[in-house]
C-alpha cells in the first residue's frame, strides 16, 4: 500500500498557497507516469547490547518515476536506514522493497548513490575517478572519454580533469561525485546529505546545478536532508519521518511553481508548518537523550 500525499495540517493549510501561477521553470518536474520504487511494510530492527534498536516501523512508500523525493526528520529518524534499504546495503527485517519491479536483495547498478563524504578515489584524477565505474562494465575507450568529457563539460568540471582531489574544494569533490553516479547513467539517484558540509553559497549552487541536471535526465531522485529550506527548494514531495521508531509522519506534495523563491510568502509558510513538524520529533529525541543521561 502506498502512502498517499497528506495535507498539511488544517490550522494551516489555509495559510500556505501551495500553488501558483506558472512560472519558467528551471527545473520543471517531470511526467510520473509509473511507480518506480515501492516500499511495503518495512521495518528495520538493529541488535544492541541488551536489547534492540527499531529503527524504522511499518514503512509504506511509493515514489514514481521521475519524482524527486526528500526524506526529512531530525537525527535518529531513520532517513539514512530508509536509504540504505533501497541502494541495498542493508536489508529489512521485515517487509520489502522493489525498484521497477525487482526485489532489492542487493546494490545494483540501478540505484546510483551520492555519500556526504565525497567517496572519491584521491589517487585518481577527476577525469580518472569519472571513467572507473565505465571501465568496470567493459565499455570501450572511444566510448568512455567521450561520456567523460560531456559529464565534464555538464559539471562544469572540464578545466580540472586532470587535478586530484586533493586539489578541490568540497564543492567541486561533491561535482565529481554526482558525475561519476551520472556516468553509469543509473535511472535512480540516492543522495545521502550530499550538500551538508558545504558552505550556504556553494551549498546553493550545487542545489541548483543538481535540478539542472535532474530536468535534463529525467532521473528518480531521493534525497536525504536535515535540512527544512533544501527539501521545500529541491523536492516534488517531502517525507517526514518521527524520530524513533522511524514511521512515516507526513507525505506532502510540494506544488510551489520552479523557480522557487525562498523568500517568498508560500515558501517561508510551508516552512513554518515543516519546522512544526520537524521540531515536534527534535524534542522528542531531546527527552529521550536526556532520560538516557540521568538513567544511566
Amino acid at each position: 500500500m502506498s502512502v498517499q500525499p497528506h495535507p498539511i495540517d488544517a490550522v494551516t493549510q489555509d495559510a500556505v498557497p501551495v500553488t501558483g501561477p506558472a512560472a519558467p521553470s528551471l527545473a520543471a518536474a517531470p511526467s510520473h507516469a509509473s511507480s518506480h520504487i515501492v516500499v511495503t511494510g518495512v521495518d528495520k530492527v538493529f541488535p544492541v547490547p541488551g536489547g534492540e534498536v527499531v529503527a524504522l516501523k511499518d514503512i509504506d512508500l511509493t515514489i514514481n518515476r521521475g519524482e524527486f523525493v526528500c526524506l526529512l526528520g531530525p537525527s535518529g529518524c531513520g532517513k539514512s536506514t530508509l536509504l540504505n534499504a533501497i541502494a541495498g546495503f542493508s536489508h529489512p527485517t521485515r517487509g520489502g522493497i522493489t525498484v521497477e519491479g525487482r526485489t532489492v536483495a542487493e546494490p545494483g547498478p540501478d540505484r546510483g548513490m551520492v555519500f556526504q563524504e565525497y567517496a572519491l578515489f584521491p589517487w585518481m584524477s577527476v577525469a580518472q575517478n569519472i571513467a572507473f565505474g565505465l571501465e568496470i562494465k567493459g565499455m570501450g575507450r572511444a566510448a568512455i572519454d567521450a561520456r567523460v568529457a560531456e559529464l565534464l563539460d555538464m559539471l562544469k568540471l572540464a578545466e580540472f580533469r586532470d587535478r586530484f582531489p586533493k586539489d578541490l574544494s568540497g564543492g567541486m569533490r561533491q561535482r565529481v561525485a554526482i558525475a561519476r553516479v551520472l556516468a553509469l547513467d543509473s535511472p535512480v539517484m540516492l543522495m545521502d546529505e550530499p550538500f551538508g558540509a558545504l558552505d550556504a553559497l556553494t551549498r546553493r549552487s550545487l542545489q541548483d546545478e543538481l535540478l539542472r541536471i535532474w530536468a535534463a535526465t529525467g532521473k528518480t531522485i531521493v534525497f536525504v536532508t536535515h535540512s527544512i529550506e533544501e527539501s521545500i527548494y529541491l523536492a516534488d514531495r517531502i517525507v517526514v519521518l518521527t524520530y524513533r521508531p522511524g514511521t512515516i509522519k507526513r507525505d506532502i506534495r510540494v506544488e510551489l511553481p520552479r523557480p522557487r523563491d525562498s523568500a517568498s510568502a508560500a515558501f517561508n509558510a510551508l516552512k513554518r508548518d515543516l519546522s512544526a513538524l520537524v521540531t515536534a520529533e527534535q524534542h522528542r529525541f531531546e527527552q529521550v537523550e536526556m532520560k538516557g543521561l540521568t538513567t544511566d
